[in-house]
């Protein structure tokens, strides 16, 4: 597969169980293989890389070859986190949002607008208005489909509809969209062994900078402090922007009751429940 989508012969590869799995070229440049995990997943990981790359900010993979089906990456040698690193990465993820997008929602050119975050279908439908937007295509769908899973109880619900139903007010002060990586949680931040970071398996559309921030927070990310130093040294972020962060989280947590079940479900509706009182 890395010999047909590069055009350079194999000469190895680490056995792996699942995906990517890493394979050496003839050269000696080990390269990372990866299969999508639904129609349209690939185009959309490719498009989003090749949109992150094109604001040179912060660093993504190479893209080496794909098609419908599979893609070849550069491999990246990955260190320890470092306080440094992490103070440049903020910056540099700043003028990554700086970069912008057409609208809230908008794809990466040549990306669909039936993506994923994850193994989940992500709706990339645009739209003018950030707190409509984000309710009708972030907070929604995966409230629904965790109603339907059975995960999420019809009650619990009304909790996130009425964070919805308030978003106007709780969303603070209006912003232009961002160009977000979209799933940027601390798996998909590499510390690379040269000092710099490198961002993977993006979920890249048009959003609200915040979102990306929230993420990194949720799971946790070494450095956090010096990746937000980092940030407002490039751009000051709005007024009230902790008290927003459980409300941006709303949209990854729901996707991990969508995908992970019942055991995420607290801790979605403990964000929903913050997010309306902040």
């Amino acid at each position: 597969m890395a010999s047909r989508l590069t055009g350079r012969p194999v000469t190895g590869a680490r056995r792996s169980s699942g995906s990517p799995a890493e394979v050496r070229l003839d050269d000696g440049t080990l390269v990372m293989v990866k299969r999508g995990d639904g129609p349209g997943a690939v185009r959309a990981e490719v498009a989003g890389l090749r949109w992150l790359a094109a604001a040179d900010a912060v660093r993504v993979p190479a893209v080496l070859g794909h098609d419908e089906r599979w893609m070849v990456t550069e491999r990246v040698p990955t260190g320890s986190p470092d306080p440094d690193a992490a103070l440049s990465f903020g910056q540099a993820l700043a003028r990554l949002h700086a970069a912008g997008a057409a609208r809230f929602g908008s794809p990466p050119p040549d990306g669909p607008e039936d993506a994923y975050i994850g193994l989940a279908p992500m709706r990339n439908a645009p739209g003018a208005d950030w707190p409509r937007w984000y309710a009708e295509h972030r907070v929604l769908p995966y409230v629904r489909g965790a109603v339907d899973r059975g995960t999420l109880r019809p009650a619990e619900a009304t909790v996130f509809e009425r964070v919805c139903a308030r978003l106007p007010e709780l969303a603070g002060p209006a912003e232009p969209p961002a160009r977000l990586h979209g799933d940027l949680w601390n798996g998909n931040v590499l510390w690379g062994a040269d000092g710099e970071v490198r961002l993977i398996d993006p979920a890249a559309h048009g959003g609200h900078r915040e979102t990306d921030l929230a993420m990194l927070r949720l799971f946790g990310c070494p450095h956090l402090d010096r990746v937000l130093a980092g940030y407002r040294q490039v751009t000051p972020l709005a007024d009230g922007w902790r008290d927003r962060v459980a409300l941006h989280q709303l949209f990854p947590l729901l996707v991990h009751v969508v995908l992970f079940g019942r055991g995420y479900a607290e801790q979605a509706l403990a964000a929903a429940r913050e997010a309306l009182t902040g």
